[in-house]
This record gives structure tokens, C-alpha cells and sequence, in this order.
């Protein structure tokens, strides 16, 4: 025992439980979002079950950082779980990234997909487009330019958005710059793909993106849109 904390005896009492990445984010053939949210929910019951009100995790981020299959997906997991698991359950839960293993860019956007950031950004870590879960409401917000290069996180904010459970969800594109058509149809096609039937609301859209929609009208569809 150091620092008063008696770490067996809280194993003994089911307080303290310490997993690996094997045996939780990675159980698995790759890296599964869907999967990890049951896995959140399941281990938030199990807690309760024992009589506790909740549970507090420490989530080591490392092995994103390893060439492992699905881990491409690890923004898309960081976008859903706020309003899939935080906002239903009795969870508070810290995510540990290492910035020797991962590119500042890389770590960068991630951090920027937390609500509640323990460290600021460092050099060459702040993104050119970023994408965080809104607090109030469910939906996210799009910051930044989103050209080519970003496909890949567009993609990420495409599937999160997907596979969102809420019936009604919002974009905020108030801290948008610039989105071309690309990332335009992949947030649309994402819309559609959603099992609610309510369409995605977008709020703050720049002059740019209305102007897209008054091209291409078919974009609409499944979008709700706030007149400027």
C-alpha cells in the first residue's frame, strides 16, 4: 500500500478492476466502435449491480498508435461516445494518449473530439479541421477548413453521424471556413444512411455551403437547414 491507498483491498471488493487493451478495446479480429459501446454500457451495469452508483475508467489510448486493424476508426469511437454512452450513463472516463506514438496531427484532432481537454495543444497539434460532440444537444460541431486533405476525419464525422441512436441531431457550422463539395456529399450520404427518420439539422452554415445546396438541390435531402 503507498499513498494510503489500499489497491488489494479494493480489487477484493470488485472496486478496482484493471484490464487490458486485449481484453477490451482490441477483443475483437479490429478495433470495433459498436462493439466498445456495449462493452461501456455493460461494464456501467455491472458496477451498479455490485451496488456501486457508477464507474470511473482510465482508458489507455496507446495501442492507437500501433498499426492496428480498425484503428482508423478511433475518432469516429471518440465523436459517439459522449452521446452514446456519457450522456446515458453514470460513466466519467479520462482517455490517456501518448504523444511519443502518435502524430501531433493525429493527436491534434483527437483531442479536439473531447469536450473537456486535461492539456493544451502543442506545437504543430492544432488541426486544420476538427470535429467535437455538441454539449447541449446531440449533433457536432465542424471547425476549421475541410478540403482533401481531411477525408479521412470527414469520413470519421460521417460515420459517427451514421450511426447515431438519437432521433434528432444538429450540426453546428458556425466555425466552418471551408467545406468543398466532397465533404459536402459525404455528410449527406451519411444523413440518409441514419435509422431516424428526423433529418440532420444544419445550424451556422457558411455562405459557401448554401450556395452548394442551391447547386446541387439534391444535396438537401435528409438535411434540415437554418436560413442565414
Amino acid at each position: 500500500m503507498e499513498h494510503d491507498v489500499d489497491a488489494a483491498s479494493a480489487v477484493r471488493r470488485g472496486q478496482l478492476m484493471v484490464t487490458t487493451a486485449d481484453e477490451t478495446y482490441l477483443a475483437g479480429a479490429r478495433f470495433d466502435p459498436d462493439a466498445m459501446m456495449g462493452v461501456w454500457h455493460e461494464s456501467v451495469d455491472a458496477a451498479v449491480a455490485q451496488g456501486f452508483n457508477g464507474l470511473r475508467a482510465i482508458g489507455e489510448m496507446s495501442w492507437g498508435g500501433r498499426g492496428i486493424k480498425g484503428a482508423e476508426r478511433l475518432l469516429e469511437y471518440e465523436l459517439r461516445i459522449h452521446h452514446e454512452v456519457f450522456e446515458q450513463a453514470p460513466l466519467r472516463a479520462w482517455c490517456f494518449y501518448d504523444r511519443r506514438l502518435l502524430p501531433r496531427t493525429t493527436l491534434g484532432v483527437l483531442r479536439e473530439a473531447h469536450l473537456a481537454k486535461a492539456a493544451v495543444a502543442g506545437p504543430g497539434e492544432t488541426p486544420v479541421f476538427s470535429v467535437a460532440p455538441l454539449a447541449a444537444r446531440p449533433g457536432f460541431r465542424l471547425a476549421g477548413s475541410a478540403g482533401h486533405e481531411c477525408r479521412q476525419i470527414v469520413a470519421s464525422a460521417a460515420a459517427a453521424l451514421s450511426a447515431s441512436p438519437a432521433e434528432s441531431l444538429t450540426l453546428d457550422l458556425s466555425a466552418l471556413d471551408h467545406l468543398d463539395i466532397a465533404a459536402l456529399a459525404d455528410i449527406v450520404s451519411a444523413a440518409r444512411r441514419r435509422p431516424a427518420a428526423a433529418p440532420v439539422r444544419l445550424l451556422g452554415a457558411p455562405a459557401a455551403v448554401h450556395r452548394m445546396l442551391q447547386l446541387f438541390p439534391e444535396l438537401r435531402a435528409g438535411l434540415e437547414v437554418a436560413e442565414l
